[in-house]
C-alpha cells in the first residue's frame, strides 16, 4: 500500500497529498483514507485543487454554509406577531445658519 507524498495540518486534521496521476492510480486507496476521517489533497500541475472528504464531513460543511435569510429568520422569531404603530417620533428640528 503506497503513502501519499505530503502530509499538512489543516484545523487539526492531517491532510494527504497526492499528485493526480497517482490519486488516479491509487483511486481506491485514496477513497479507503478518506472515508476513515483522513481528507485527501489532489493536487494538479503543483496546484491545490481538490480535497476528498468523507460524506458525513461534506454534508456538514456544505449545512454550515447554508443560512436562512433575514427574513426566514425573523418570521420564525417568538416576536413575529407584534403590532407597531404607524406613528413615529418627530425630533425637534434645530435652524441652521448656511
Amino acid at each position: 500500500m503506497s503513502k501519499p507524498r505530503q502530509a499538512k495540518q489543516t484545523d487539526s486534521t492531517l491532510v494527504h497529498g497526492w499528485k493526480l496521476g497517482e490519486a488516479k492510480a491509487k483511486f481506491s486507496n485514496v477513497v479507503r483514507l478518506a472515508a476513515s476521517g483522513q481528507p485527501q489533497r489532489v493536487t494538479v500541475r503543483g496546484k491545490e485543487t481538490v480535497v476528498i472528504v468523507e460524506a458525513s464531513e461534506f454534508e456538514r460543511l456544505r449545512a454550515r454554509g447554508t443560512s436562512a435569510s433575514l427574513h426566514d429568520l425573523l418570521s420564525q422569531s417568538p416576536l413575529n406577531r407584534l403590532e407597531f404603530g404607524d406613528e413615529g417620533v418627530r425630533s425637534p428640528v434645530r435652524e441652521v445658519e448656511l
